[in-house]
This record gives C-alpha cells, structure tokens and sequence, in this order.
C-alpha cells in the first residue's frame, strides 16, 4: 500500500506539505484511476499493471492526526506495516532530492510521528521529497504550510515524476533496489 501524506481542502493544495498527495494524484492520473472513499477516513483506488498491482491512498485527516487513517486503511485491506511506503515531504532535503527508507525514526514529521505512534513501529518503509530548510529564523510549521514558489515549481514537478516512478520500481523490484537506484 502506498500512502502519501498531505492535508485535505483546496487552500493546502499547492503547500510544501502536501507532496505525499500530489504523488498520489500523479500514480492514480497515470493509471487513468479515480480516488473513492474508503471505509474509514482516508481515499483510494487499486493500480494494476504489467509492473505489478498495489493499493494508493491519501488519509483524508490533517497530518498531524493520519496515522488513525492508515491504521483503518491497512486493516480495510488486511495489509501490515511492512506493505505500507509512506510518501512525505522532508525539510532536511535539498528541494528536488528524493530518499528512499526501509524504516527509521520520524525525522520531526509530525505526519511520520502520528503513523508511528498509532502504529506502534518504526518499521515501514518512506519515500521523502526533499522541500529545503526554511530560511534562519522563519518557522517551520509555517513553512511547511507555504506554496511552492514559482521558480520552485519545475523541479518540484520533475521530483513528483521520479517520485512516482521510484514507487512503481519499488513495487516491482523491491525496497533495496529502488533504494540503490534512487538515493
């Protein structure tokens, strides 16, 4: 199951946050597939090709509260955490910079802390997007919070594309090659 987090309603759409959805929307457009709603608070559709089958979803909560959304999410479809790849945006990654992990902590994300926490695990995989650090000074909730700028937004594009084919090899070749191919 492939999860990309963000926060739901139009006036988040465009924020730094929000990467994990727009990667979501890029596989499910790919696939010519419409997200529904799920049993619980989260939507979905299933992506079938010649690469492999899987499951897309993004949590309909806000960030800080998706984990509640991925626990009913992976029960809906009798998934463990080790079937789930989280995609995330990262302030410690140079904008344009994606990585690949099989586990590890949360980071300071307070998406991954809320997955891990309902979880109870660190052992799921993630897919990070790198966004920058803010500038000195500047908060970060409120920078995560920011739209991209405009000079920012070609390669915020190109990262969505290679996000979302680092999904596809993952599914198809596993977390440890895509992670050689991508990090």
């Amino acid at each position: 199951m492939i999860v990309g987090l963000g926060n739901p309603g139009k006036e988040y759409e465009k924020n730094r946050h929000n990467l994990g959805y727009k990667v979501i929307d890029e596989l499910a457009m790919r696939k010519r597939k419409t997200l529904k709603p799920g049993k619980g608070e989260y939507f979905f559709c299933e992506v079938k090709s010649d690469q492999g089958e899987f499951i897309v979803a993004k949590p309909s909560t806000f960030m800080n509260m998706c984990g509640w959304a991925i626990v009913d999410c992976l029960a809906d479809f009798d998934l463990k955490p080790e079937n789930l790849l989280v995609l995330c945006d990262d302030v410690y990654l140079p904008l344009g910079k994606i990585r690949i992990r099989e586990n590890g902590s949360d980071g300071g994300h307070k998406g991954l802390r809320s997955i891990i926490y309902q979880l109870n695990t660190l052992d799921f995989a993630r897919l990070r997007m790198g966004v920058e650090e803010p500038e000195q000074g500047k908060d970060l909730e409120e920078y995560v919070l920011e739209d991209f700028q405009e000079e920012e937004l070609k390669e915020v594009d190109r990262m969505i594309g290679q996000a979302a084919a680092a999904v596809e090899d993952t599914v198809v070749h596993g977390i440890k090659e895509a992670m050689n191919k991508y990090n």
